[in-house]
């Protein structure tokens, strides 16, 4: 059965990618071309040219894709100046023996598949962080800036609007080949260089196609720790039903005492055609994207609480 499952935020493209199911396009390659749209729309504050800057005002962009199938994996971090980083993660899986690249190696990658060189950083996301990082910094440390210890810092600033989310593409094709997509921009004020789980298979996203799929929103440092989205599928290969294997994760994210905790928002679907969203400590109320074959049009609706 066809299906697609996403964030709330997936607005912009999550219509995009139900048609070219409808027409019988791969997961993959119909997710990238929908999640392609929310990394271009300004509206949306945690991804692409709407999310905001690390601590030095610059945009550094994370993204990942796995193929159910295979489980071919092409992942992306830490990338300057290129917009849409989904597609990229896709070039890496097609084109090179590698899982991942990041920083100037990943854009010179997208210079050498014909990506542009784009400008990332939004105007207002530019005012934003600059007007917060002076509230936070001494008469000394703005006028050496940057040329400052950026760790001090980084616990005070933290985000501007608590936006640590991503977005996520959990899809199934014609062919019932189940596939995951993620993109963000990170945190907020993050430390240069700072990877998410975004586009690290096993925590922020995993798919294999006989069993499932999961993918995190939030908190990423949390996430890696735990290795959620395979913790997931892993526990139904061992026969869990969808909704037991996200209680285990779950169960996995409370026993962390210690480091920076906060929320996170599992997004899941196994193949026999069920899914579930669960959100797991965030205070707001979290809505995703649902669409399957059955449905006239796609619905959004509201996560579970853990």
């Amino acid at each position: 059965m066809k299906m697609l499952l996403a964030n709330a935020e997936a607005w912009p493209g999550f219509d995009t990618t139900v048609g070219l199911l409808k027409q019988g396009g791969a997961s993959i390659a119909a997710m990238v071309s929908g999640i392609a749209k929310v990394e271009r729309e300004a509206k949306v504050r945690s991804v692409g040219y709407g999310g905001w800057p690390n601590m030095l005002g610059e945009m550094e962009f994370d993204a990942g894709v796995m193929d159910g199938a295979t489980r071919d994996v092409g992942a992306v971090g830490a990338v300057p100046a290129t917009l849409p980083v989904s597609a990229l993660a896709y070039e890496v899986m097609q084109h090179l023996p590698h899982v991942m690249l990041t920083g100037a190696g990943a854009r010179r990658f997208a210079s050498e598949r014909g990506f542009a060189v784009d400008e990332v950083l939004h105007p207002d996301s530019k005012r934003v962080w600059w007007e917060r990082l002076q509230k936070e910094m001494s008469p000394e440390q703005l006028a050496a800036f940057p040329d400052i210890a950026l760790a001090p810092l980084s616990n005070a600033i933290t985000d501007p609007e608590r936006v640590r989310d991503t977005t996520v593409f959990l899809g199934r094709d014609a062919t019932d080949n189940i596939g995951v997509v993620t993109s963000t921009s990170g945190w907020a004020w993050k430390y240069p260089g700072r990877l998410g789980d975004s586009p690290i298979p096993g925590a922020g996203f995993y798919a294999d196609s006989r069993y499932g799929a999961a993918a995190c929103t939030h908190t990423g440092e949390m996430t890696m720790r735990c290795g959620t989205s395979r913790s997931i599928v892993l526990a139904m290969r061992l026969g869990y039903s969808l909704q037991d294997a996200i209680k285990l994760a779950v169960e996995e994210l409370s026993e962390l005492k210690s480091g920076f905790l906060a929320g996170v928002v599992i997004h899941a679907i196994d193949a026999k055609g069920n899914h579930q969203v669960v959100n797991y400590r965030c205070e707001e109320e979290i809505r995703y994207w649902y669409w399957d074959e059955r449905m006239a049009a796609p619905e959004l609706r509201v996560a579970a609480q853990a």
